[in-house]
């Protein structure tokens, strides 16, 4: 249908905004962009980061981006002006993941620092540090009721933790080598990690499946 067209450089992350209307892309060239996905064309061109981009997310509501960098820090965008509205730091080495919480009220960053980082989307204030991983983290992710966050990390384990009080919850060994992926289900209770030991593996958190056999059933 489109090409789009207007990066000086490597693409190496994409999304559709949840209405399916908008992508945003980010590049190598420092800058990331949002199309109009009817006309192919450029609405915004983000620019603000010092170095290559590495990962970018849309908010649930699709009014707010961010983008993290090589510059080790990550940018909230208003999508409708493409104008910054904060600058989250903290990270001593490049930001590898970024994830917005369902709710759009926190930010979860992951770095080759091998820290995670949980921010307040609006204040730009870090409540928790995510200490523990030995090597850089390259994914994360919050659970769907947002009171957990997992990373994978290079040092073979994917660890689990409180949001609020940034505390280690879980460890999960059992891969060869460095994990590159890691995802919850929908209900929160099962967790799939890939690892460059060429395997996934599927972990079942039993405290998440205790809370969900807890809660009474629904009325047909």
């Amino acid at each position: 249908i489109y090409t789009l067209r207007g990066h000086q450089a490597e693409i190496v992350n994409l999304h559709y905004n949840v209405d399916g209307d908008k992508i945003m892309t980010a590049s190598f060239d420092h800058t990331a962009k949002l199309w109009d996905i009817r006309t192919g064309q450029i609405i915004h061109s983000l620019e603000g980061h010092s170095a290559e981009l590495s990962c970018s997310q849309f908010d649930y509501t699709g009014e707010y981006c961010v983008t993290g960098s090589i510059d080790r820090t990550c940018i909230l965008w208003d999508v409708g002006t493409g104008k910054p509205i904060e600058t989250f730091r903290g990270h001593t080495d490049e930001v590898l993941d970024v994830c917005f919480s369902n709710t759009g009220t926190k930010l979860a960053t992951a770095s080759a620092d091998g820290n995670g980082r949980i921010y307040n989307v609006f204040t730009g204030a870090c409540s928790s540090i995510l200490l523990g991983h030995e090597g850089e983290i390259s994914k994360i992710c919050f659970n769907p009721q947002c009171s957990k966050v997992l990373t994978a990390g290079s040092d073979k384990t994917c660890r689990l933790w409180a949001v609020d009080t940034g505390n280690e919850l879980q460890r999960l060994e059992g891969h060869e080598d460095e994990i590159f992926s890691c995802a919850f289900n929908y209900e929160g209770d099962t967790i799939i990690t890939g690892s460059k030991d060429n395997t996934c593996r599927i972990w079942k958190d039993e405290e998440a499946m205790k809370d969900l056999a807890s809660k009474p059933a629904k009325e047909e």
